[in-house]
């Protein structure tokens, strides 16, 4: 393996999982490995917790004891509450070597319903991150935000990335907010609070309509409610050249007081011609914070960062299939179509 830092690409991940360097309880998923990244699976064991937490210098499952409220099996499929924060092991642990290290994030669709995760690690200074020479379990931080949702073991929520040493950025591009429908045409979604549950193995089995409500901007602008969660659009293409991968920042308070995309992870070849992905927009997940907040069409509200990869993948994101290369404005696959 490549010792010059870089994201590694799918083919080096798959020579980790051979290698036992990544390991799972049960054999891993022929989908699970991703052009840049690795999905996670939930496990069985759960718990509701009172609050959110790092473990500091102990094992996260001494620190659960301090904090949990009971146990849940996920076996069968179980409801995560709105409001709540639950940690769930998951089905894969690590043994990274010196110099190897990773970073989680959302997965797409995760974000596009306004789940909240976090990956955990056994004294784990911070969130997501996890250091090298790490020889332990994982854990997930799961808060719903808008909806509650239905999980069971093999649910996947996050996705983890590999990189040797730390990645030199190689660029950074504003991202603008398209609020350019005119009258009468939908330029984002906002959640209902009072919505029912969403499967989220289940894929384009919701009525959109009962979990969400369209939005209008006839004027360009869009005043953002505090509290509330919203699906809006780039006004820009997005594009990941096949040999970078890219990561969205979760909210930068110089373009305003709002967190944008969960999800943060762009794989190679997203929005590219070579995969058929040309004119893809990126998806916005908004959520504002205490204040109300005006947008106007083509306001900054994100920064995209770059990142070489070690080599190119052996696969580009959207062959064989994706539900989000050559996006609009798009929900998350959990939703049939808006006029199906």
């Amino acid at each position: 393996m490549t010792t010059a830092p870089g994201i590694l690409p799918r083919q080096a991940i798959q020579a980790l999982l051979d290698a036992g360097v990544i390991r799972s309880d049960t054999p891993f998923d022929i989908d699970q490995v991703q052009p840049a990244s690795l999905d996670l699976r939930l496990s069985d064991t759960a718990w509701r917790v009172r609050a959110s937490f790092l473990p500091g210098a102990r094992p996260v499952e001494t620190r659960i004891a301090d904090v949990a409220m009971h146990r849940l099996d996920l076996t069968g499929g179980t409801v995560l509450e709105k409001g709540c924060v639950y940690i769930v092991r998951l089905q894969e642990r690590l043994s990274l070597p010196p110099g190897l290290l990773a970073r989680a994030n959302p997965k797409s669709s995760t974000g596009r319903v306004d789940v909240f995760v976090r990956l955990l690690t056994d004294a784990g200074a911070a969130f997501d991150d996890v250091a090298g020479g790490y020889d332990g379990p994982l854990y997930l931080e799961v808060a719903p935000q808008t909806f509650s949702i239905l999980v069971r073991p093999g649910t996947r929520l996050n996705q983890l990335r590999l990189k040797t040493g730390e990645p030199p950025k190689l660029e950074t591009r504003s991202v603008g907010v398209d609020l350019a429908g005119g009258a009468g045409a939908v330029v984002g979604y906002r959640g209902r609070r009072h919505a029912g549950v969403v499967d989220m193995d289940r894929i384009e089995g919701h009525d959109p309509r009962l979990f969400w409500e369209p939005l209008y901007a006839p004027e360009g602008e869009l005043l953002l409610d505090p509290g509330e969660f919203y699906i809006l659009a780039s006004r820009e293409a997005v594009e990941i050249p096949v040999d970078q991968a890219a990561e969205m920042t979760p909210i930068d308070p110089s373009v305003g007081e709002f967190r944008v995309h969960y999800a943060g992870f762009f794989d190679p070849g997203f929005g590219v011609d070579e995969a058929h992905g040309a004119g893809s927009k990126g998806v916005l997940e908004v959520r504002t914070h205490d204040t109300p907040f005006l947008l106007e069409h083509g306001q900054t509200v994100a920064r995209l960062v770059y990142e070489p990869l070690t080599a190119r993948p052996d696969r580009l994101y959207g062959e064989g299939g994706s539900h989000y290369q050559r996006q609009g404005l798009k929900l998350s696959k959990h939703f049939r179509d808006w006029n199906g």
